[in-house]
């Protein structure tokens, strides 16, 4: 006969109580306050000032008189081998009407690369950044421009002519092309030195260049002087000037603005409005004297 294990009469009846919350008063001590830091403040990047009248900037060094002299050299060996040839082949008429040509189209070309550099880039550009950054400030003191001396005003677009030109003078023989490329060359690398003539007054003026002014050959005070009033987008050409009025007519650079735009999605500084560095200064110091060397 099997035996049934009996249940303990206490645990039939026992009710196991439910697991008792404890509930504790004691809050935990706040946390420190970091302190606020002090605001960083950062001084303001000083306004940029003009050029002293004897300042490094504006003169010549030997660097600049010699890309100046190399510039010359190439552009006369380009023209001393035109007439040779022409002589040789007694051809003067298309050699002429190729310099008159060239004579326009660096007018042309002025214009062009005073827009580019006038309204995109900036200093950290390759290549073109120093003279971008100097058009910049040629627009905030375009007086500058006439305490510049010559070979520093000149010497970066003669080194451009020295480098292009040489290897032209070493393949090239014929007369018209090399008269072309003499005429070109030459007005473009001397635009620089018509854009200071055209902002001096007419009386400080040698006498043939007031007169090659007043007859169109090389661009007016009065012509350029419409470049440096907003909205700072037309007369960019600077060598005759002959070109302002077909490319300000046709709307050439706002096209070419817009045309830049949709494709690259970059505006030009003229569509901006003319802030500080656009506003011309007036000169406050003394004129300097010494303006060639």
């Amino acid at each position: 006969m099997a035996i049934l294990p009996q249940r303990h009469p206490s645990l039939n009846h026992a009710r196991i109580a439910p697991p008792t919350r404890i509930h504790s008063s004691a809050t935990a001590p706040p946390r420190p306050r970091r302190p606020n830091p002090s605001p960083i403040t950062l001084d303001p990047a000083p306004a940029p000032r003009p050029p002293l009248p004897n300042d490094p900037t504006l003169r010549s060094n030997w660097s600049h008189r010699t890309w100046l002299a190399s510039g010359c050299t190439t552009v006369l060996i380009s023209l001393s081998k035109s007439i040779e040839a022409a002589a040789a082949s007694h051809t003067y008429l298309e050699p002429i009407l190729a310099a008159l040509l060239g004579y326009v189209l660096a007018d042309l070309g002025s214009g062009v690369y005073h827009w580019g550099i006038d309204n995109y880039g900036g200093a950290e550009t390759p290549v073109f950044g120093a003279q971008i950054d100097a058009f910049q400030g040629h627009h905030r003191w375009p007086w500058t421009i006439t305490r510049r001396q010559s070979a520093n005003n000149l010497h970066a677009l003669a080194r451009a002519v020295a480098f292009t030109v040489t290897p032209i003078n070493i393949i090239c023989g014929d007369a018209t092309a090399l008269a072309f490329v003499a005429a070109c060359s030459g007005f473009i690398m001397f635009s620089q030195q018509s854009h200071a003539w055209a902002h001096m007054t007419k009386s400080k003026l040698p006498p043939v260049v007031a007169a090659l002014q007043d007859a169109g050959v090389l661009v007016s005070r009065t012509q350029h002087a419409a470049h440096h009033r907003a909205p700072y987008n037309n007369n960019y050409c600077i060598v005759s000037g002959v070109w302002n009025e077909v490319l300000d007519g046709s709307k050439f650079f706002e096209i070419m603005e817009m045309v830049i735009f949709f494709r690259f999605g970059v505006r030009p500084r003229s569509w901006a409005e003319p802030n500080a560095g656009w506003t011309e200064e007036d000169e406050d110091e003394p004129e300097a004297t010494s303006l060639l060397s």
